[in-house]
């Protein structure tokens, strides 16, 4: 067993100078160098139960295998392990939380896990840097084809593996171009669009058609699928956001976070023109406190707001990890983020009771603090109101409150499909809104119940 990690510490973040990154829209996270990434990797205790491939990440990928190719300075054998098991790890290894550090065994310990996700990323700049990463094209076609309808993460991974297993895959997305909320909803500053566009490149050579700017149900009927298709599989993840019903909500200026990130994203890739939806000059109010919140921030930040908060009703995380969900469970606590960073600062326990305007723009919001009681096993239950109420002045409100999980029978309808065994559902779409680690290695399942 190594013992590097009492000499090697765990690199906390790579993040560019926050004045240099506000002034883009670039990557926040810099590069690490080879040699300090087989550093890091020397960290790695290649444990006899790894629990950060055995509990923590969803793909299941070989973690301490590819860290200690790594460490050896075997780039091509870490990539080889690495795309055993990950479709995609130009993506995840810069928007996954990583769940695998969580269930590091040297998290356990107090000395920080091992960086796996930058030990990833570098490792999979490397083969594209190198030219090992190739179009994954099918060794032979077993003569039926499937429609894939959704190309976000879990339908671009349930696209590769049936491809890869023989079938003739049509992928079906009603933006313009792949992606889903990887391209439209995720900033250019936490992921390069350009990677997207490379991956997909890749998935063309191998045979995958494209189809953009196509609803399912209202451009092409689900019966048509079903009759030029051997199988359907619905991917397109949870597209109704979660609104908050409160008077005033019909005034201007309020909009939903993929209004602002998508209209972002499009104009930074030259979809459009110029932004819908901007914070420059405006005190912006961001009403949910999750990543989908802290990436809202950055954006208005970028834009030139001239202030940026964000409220959350429920209770703020503690600092230390939560005694109800010890190691290995992905813990309960409070995180850092870029945006906090960056300008954005964030208040919990806080409930919206209306939006205030002028002139049918919103001017402000009245909120109220809450203090929440806990059921046993540590989840908030219940909340009272703690105090007066006050009003927080704001003339641009983002609701950043999640997306609200369809059933399968309501996913069906909307796409005029039947709900028969050729039918299957992967991804958010299936499970409700998740992460793109979870959604990728959910799509690989749903595509393998057909291989």
């Amino acid at each position: 067993m190594s013992r590097t990690f009492f000499e090697i510490s765990r690199l906390e973040h790579v993040y560019r100078p926050t004045e240099e990154r506000l002034k883009d829209y670039s990557e926040v996270e810099g590069q690490v160098l080879s040699d300090e990434v087989k550093r890091l990797a020397s960290r790695c205790q290649n444990c006899g139960l790894p629990f950060c491939h055995a509990m923590g990440c969803p793909l299941k990928n070989a973690v301490p295998d590819f860290n200690r190719a790594v460490m050896q300075g075997n780039w091509h054998d870490a990539w080889e392990r690495l795309s055993e098991t990950s479709p995609f790890p130009e993506f995840t290894s810069r928007v996954c939380p990583a769940l695998c550090e969580a269930s590091c065994c040297l998290e356990g310990t107090g000395f920080g896990a091992t960086n796996v996700r930058q030990i990833e990323k570098r490792i999979v700049d490397t083969a594209f840097a190198e030219g090992w990463v190739k179009p994954r094209t099918p060794k032979f076609r077993n003569g039926k084809s499937v429609a894939v309808i959704g190309a976000g993460p879990a339908g671009l991974a349930a696209t590769v593996k049936l491809n890869e297993s023989g079938w003739k895959v049509t992928l079906y997305d009603r933006n313009e171009k792949p992606g889903g909320l990887l391209r439209y909803g995720i900033p250019c500053f936490k992921l390069d669009k350009a990677l997207i566009d490379r991956r997909w490149r890749l998935m063309e050579e191998a045979g995958i058609q494209f189809h953009g700017n196509t609803e399912i149900g209202k451009d092409v009927a689900g019966s048509y699928l079903m009759k030029h298709y051997d199988a359907v599989v619905v991917t397109y993840g949870t597209p109704v956001p979660r609104d908050l019903k409160v008077p005033g909500r019909e005034l201007g200026g309020i909009f939903q976070a993929l209004d602002l990130l998508g209209a972002m994203n499009r104009m930074n890739t030259k979809e459009l023109s110029a932004t819908t939806v901007s914070g420059k000059g405006k005190k912006v109010l961001v009403i949910g406190g999750g990543d989908t919140g802290n990436d809202c921030g950055g954006t208005v930040l970028r834009q030139g707001a001239v202030s940026v908060m964000s409220i959350d009703l429920m209770p703020k995380p503690p600092t230390e990890r939560s005694e109800h969900t010890p190691w290995p469970m992905w813990p309960y606590q409070l995180r850092g983020s870029y945006a906090v960073d960056e300008g954005l600062e964030r208040f919990w326990g806080l409930n919206t009771l209306r939006f205030i305007g002028e002139n049918g723009q919103v001017t402000g919001a009245e909120v109220v603090p809450v203090k929440w009681e806990f059921a046993a096993n540590g989840k908030p239950a219940k909340f009272a109101v703690a105090g007066p109420a006050r009003v927080i002045p704001c003339d641009l409100v983002v609701l950043a409150m999640g997306f609200l999980r369809q059933k399968r029978e309501e996913v069906l309808a909307a796409l005029g499909l039947p709900d028969q065994e050729n039918v299957l559902i992967a991804g958010d779409a299936a499970n409700g809104p998740s992460l793109v680690v979870r959604a990728i290695a959910d799509g690989l399942k749903c595509a393998t119940t057909l291989c």
